[in-house]
Parts: structure tokens; C-alpha cells; sequence
């Protein structure tokens, strides 16, 4: 990214980031997918946290949650958030802004039916976010749910579910030496779902 050449295409920042992200999987030594997670509750008051990635398109960037977490209540309230990569191994930064839209029941289902069974009976027994007596109180309601769902697939808690990070910035970070480092920001045209994005140069 040292120079307008190696942009892929000015206007698919979701190649480029699907290109970085695939050098990063390669790269890092553990947990690529990894992204802080900014949000906000009703008042405006921040907070932040790590997620991982479960898809990157066109349509945006989407994780996976408990809607009763505090997450997922910032997220219904105040749907804008913020996400940030940073590859230590590449000296990579990636940077994307935008609106919060849930995604659809059959997309979480599917992606639900993906996970390790133990993940899928974790998402049954945590109270996500909320106050616990001690680990037992955990380990007892995983046995819980463990003998529940005993035989058969483990379906979907109705309070888990996908969020997708609908982006209009997106701005990549490149080290360089002396901290004369490399910026570009791809904004989304100022329409309703437009596919159409500008890009500039930031100074370091």
C-alpha cells in the first residue's frame, strides 16, 4: 500500500480486506479473526471488547453474540459500532465504522450448527454479562444443559444470534519506518445502500 498501484480496485475496500485478512491468516500466530468491538449504550457511554469475525462480504462484517449481553443491548440501542484489527505480524491495521443490522435466523442457524457442540451448550448455560455466584454456578448450569440436549442436534437459543456491521468507512493502516506509516480511508457514497466508495490519503 505504498503507492496507488497496489490499491486492488478504489472502489472494493472488501477486497483489499479479504486480501489482508487472508495474508493474516497465514501470518498470525493465533487468532486472526480476533477484532475489538466498540460500542455505546443509551447514553453514549463507550465501551469496547474482543470478538471474532465469522464473514466479511460485501454486505459487511458479521460476528456472533448473546443479545441479552451488554453488547447486544448497546447494539439494539444504539446500532453504530466500530471495529479494529490490528496484525502485530504484519504491522497491519484495519479500521471499518458503520450501521448494526442482526442477521437473518437462517444464516445464525447455520453458522450455530457449524460450532463444537460444547460451544453450542456454552451458549445455552451463560448469562452473558450478568453477575455469577462462582464457576460452580457455570459448570452446574452447562451439566444442565448438557443432559437437556442430550440426544439430537442442540438448536439455536432464541438469544443468540449474529450481528453484521454494515460499513461506510474503512480505513487501512500500513506500518513504516519512523512512523511515516501509509493510510487510505474508503467512505461509502452518501446514499441508502450505495455500492459506490471515494478514497483519500490520511497523513499519518
Amino acid at each position: 500500500m505504498n503507492d496507488d498501484a497496489n490499491i486492488p480496485d478504489a472502489n472494493d475496500p472488501i477486497g483489499l480486506f479479504n486480501s489482508w485478512y487472508a495474508e493474516a491468516a497465514k501470518a498470525e500466530a493465533a487468532l486472526p479473526d480476533a477484532v475489538a468491538l466498540a460500542t455505546a449504550d443509551a447514553t453514549g457511554r463507550p465501551s469496547v471488547r474482543m470478538v471474532l469475525l465469522k464473514g466479511a462480504d460485501e454486505r459487511g462484517f458479521v460476528f456472533y453474540t448473546n443479545v441479552e449481553s451488554r453488547k447486544g443491548e448497546e447494539l439494539d440501542a444504539r446500532p453504530q459500532a466500530a471495529l479494529c484489527f490490528h496484525w502485530k505480524s504484519l504491522l497491519r491495521q484495519v479500521r471499518v465504522e458503520g450501521s448494526v443490522v442482526r442477521v437473518s435466523d437462517d444464516e445464525a442457524d447455520a453458522y450455530f450448527a457449524s460450532r463444537a457442540r460444547a460451544s453450542q451448550i456454552g451458549a445455552w448455560a451463560s448469562q452473558q454479562s450478568r453477575p455469577m455466584a462462582g464457576r460452580f454456578e457455570f459448570e452446574r448450569r452447562i451439566a444442565q444443559f448438557t443432559a437437556k440436549h442430550a440426544i439430537g442436534a442442540v438448536p439455536r437459543p432464541a438469544f443468540w444470534t449474529g450481528y453484521r456491521i454494515v460499513p461506510d468507512v474503512i480505513e487501512f493502516w500500513q506500518d513504516r519506518r519512523f512512523r511515516l506509516h501509509d493510510r487510505i480511508v474508503y467512505r461509502r457514497a452518501p446514499m441508502e445502500f450505495s455500492e459506490a466508495w471515494t478514497t483519500e490519503r490520511l497523513y499519518p
